[in-house]
């Protein structure tokens, strides 16, 4: 079973405001009434992680499987035939030192 971040994320915005106002992960996590600590450390965790990307130009991909009547852009397109070659020369490439090739 999946887990289920809906509230967490729900509260994300609210949850960086308070971290950087110098609340503590404890303090924060006891207001929205999370388990514990952890939960919102996780979630400023991912939170970074996202804007990381976003300000290296990574785009965020979805995951799973995509819903019905999903038509892919021309630059998800462009960026998955992008992967799949650089997928394929880094094969070829472990074969041929691997002495396969």
């Amino acid at each position: 079973m999946s887990r289920q971040y809906t509230y967490v994320q729900a509260a994300e915005k609210e949850i960086l405001e308070m971290k950087a106002s110098g609340k503590t992960n404890r303090e924060i996590a006891e207001q929205f009434g999370f388990k514990d600590k952890y939960v919102v450390k996780g979630r400023i965790k991912r939170c970074n992680r996202r804007i990381r990307k976003m300000e290296a130009g990574i785009l965020p991909r979805c995951r799973g499987r995509p819903a019905k009547g999903y038509i892919p852009t021309e630059q998800e397109k462009d960026n998955e035939i992008q992967r799949l070659k650089m997928e394929n020369e880094l094969l070829r490439d472990f074969l041929r030192l691997a002495g396969r090739r």
